[in-house]
């Protein structure tokens, strides 16, 4: 349960960094919706990946270069999946703001990410019962 609750508290800051940025890039720089979301996703992936790998799920059995690369590998995915969500109903429902679109589609990433991250990423090695007693 720990785990899940510091995911959360991961994503909640990696959203609040996605949906921040996006709005600043599209009201202040005057960005597209689709152009907004690549640095702000690529931004919240950075943090949630140094957030994750220091308080959610410690260090894999990894090297940092692989732990990098299955990190990004699910997160990319991930950001693909949010992406194409988003752009889906930004282009179905043009009066949607993006903001809300934003929250949808980063719950369905959510989801998908935690299990890509606990189970491809972070996952520990277990100890046989055997190998415990020694």
């Amino acid at each position: 349960m720990r785990r899940i609750i510091s995911f959360l508290v991961a994503g909640g800051f990696g959203f609040i960094i996605d949906a921040g940025l996006t709005h600043l890039l599209i009201v202040d720089a005057g960005a597209s919706p689709f152009a907004a979301r690549i640095p702000a996703i690529l931004a919240a992936m950075s943090f949630t990946w140094i957030y994750n790998r220091t308080f959610t799920f410690g260090r894999s059995p990894h090297s940092l270069a692989k732990e990098g690369l299955r990190y990004w590998t699910v997160g990319v995915t991930s950001a693909l999946l949010n992406y194409g969500i988003y752009s889906l109903l930004i282009h179905r429902f043009p009066l949607l703001q993006p903001l809300a679109a934003v929250i949808l589609s980063s719950l369905a990433a959510t989801v998908y990410s935690f299990f890509g991250y606990s189970r491809f990423v972070f996952r520990h090695r277990r100890l046989e019962p055997a190998e415990e007693k020694s």
